[in-house]
């Protein structure tokens, strides 16, 4: 049985934190919020522990995890050979959304990195995940708390519907603020290589910086659960909902809603029960066509379409819906992280 407690967000309950880090400690596992997703915890050196993870999430083993710290005086830990960008990086990101791709201490076990000489590492924006870490003393191993492949979870409602029964402890602390999983930068390359997008934009990689890569930005490059791969959430499938999602990556938006209508039509001639996942700005446009839609925010505010995202997913699949149309935010800001997750989550894309 799984039990939930939950956890006040600004001051965290000491004995309840406590209880927790006792439950990792005993190589157990804790599902507990970030400021991106919920995590699925344990001891990232006891490599029994992170096993646990693989299995109760059905994740494949060439899917690396990311090892939360508490400070960053802890990274000497599991990071050795570490460059100045890094700590140049952590200064200014750190606690945050931001994880880094380094080289890895021997004592980090090889199943954390997917038998890499790399090990991926973040400090956590949130002030249970921080609490937790501290009184753990060890890093923490978290991929996100959810069934490998589907939805990620950004409440401990979403945990539970996923995981319930299959892990020991979910800390409740309410919903996440960012939504999307943390961005991650390869430090090992010159210039530093996004490989995955997330909670701290390009642009503001890139006024500290100066430019950097994007993973598969030049060329397509997919990844299977058979590539041993250097950071989470690079596989070609990932993300997904129950229902089939379609993604429509229109620029001009009047083109894109008409399009999308007249996909939904087609759809619903064939019997088909359909959602749509819009900005809010697009309903009035829908109004007419019997679909359930779900807005997950302002097209001047990528931050709540971000924030939004995966509960606006999960909401469509509560309602049994079929297929998801979902409309594409454009790339600017945390638009790349949104198209990334969507994209990856799609089992078609329509371009112009």
């Amino acid at each position: 049985m799984t039990r939930v407690i939950t956890v006040d967000y600004e001051n965290p309950q000491p004995d309840l934190i406590a209880l927790a880090a006792h439950e990792i400690l005993n190589g157990k596992l804790v599902a507990f919020p970030t400021e991106t997703v919920y995590g699925l915890g344990a001891n990232a050196l006891e490599a029994s522990a992170v096993a646990r993870i693989f299995e109760v999430k059905g994740r494949p083993v060439e899917d690396p995890l990311i090892v939360h710290l508490a400070s960053t005086a802890d990274l000497p830990i599991v990071a050795c050979q570490v460059p100045s960008i890094a700590y140049t990086l952590a200064q200014v990101f750190w606690p945050g959304p931001l994880t880094l791709v380094l080289p890895k201490q021997d004592i980090v076990p090889m199943l954390v990195t997917a038998g890499h000489e790399t090990v991926a590492v973040r400090i956590p924006c949130h002030p249970v995940a921080l609490a937790l870490m501290r009184a753990c003393g060890v890093p923490i191993a978290a991929p996100s708390a959810n069934r490998f492949g589907r939805t990620s979870p950004t409440t401990a409602w979403h945990v539970l519907d996923d995981l319930g029964g299959k892990i020991d402890l979910i800390l409740d602390a309410g919903p996440t603020t960012v939504g999307v999983e943390s961005t991650v930068l390869d430090v090992t390359q010159t210039p530093p290589v996004i490989l995955r997008p997330g909670g701290v934009t390009r642009e503001a990689l890139e006024a500290l910086l100066g430019p950097v890569a994007v993973h598969g930005e030049k060329t397509v490059k997919i990844m299977t659960k058979k590539t041993a791969l250097p950071s989470p959430g690079m596989l070609d499938k990932h993300y997904a909902p129950l229902a089939k999602l379609i993604l429509f990556m229109i620029s001009d938006t009047h083109k894109c809603l008409d399009v999308m209508a007249k996909s939904a039509r087609q759809e619903l001639a064939k019997g088909i029960k359909v959602g749509l996942l819009l900005a809010d700005e697009d309903r009035r446009f829908f109004n007419d066509l019997p679909v359930s839609i779900t807005t997950i925010g302002s097209l001047t505010d990528r931050e709540e379409i971000a924030r939004n995202l995966f509960d606006g997913l999960r909401r469509l699949d509560g309602l049994k819906v079929e297929v998801i149309l979902a409309r594409d935010f454009g790339e600017a800001g945390l638009g790349l992280a949104i198209r990334d997750r969507l994209r990856r989550a799609a089992s078609r894309v329509i371009t112009e």
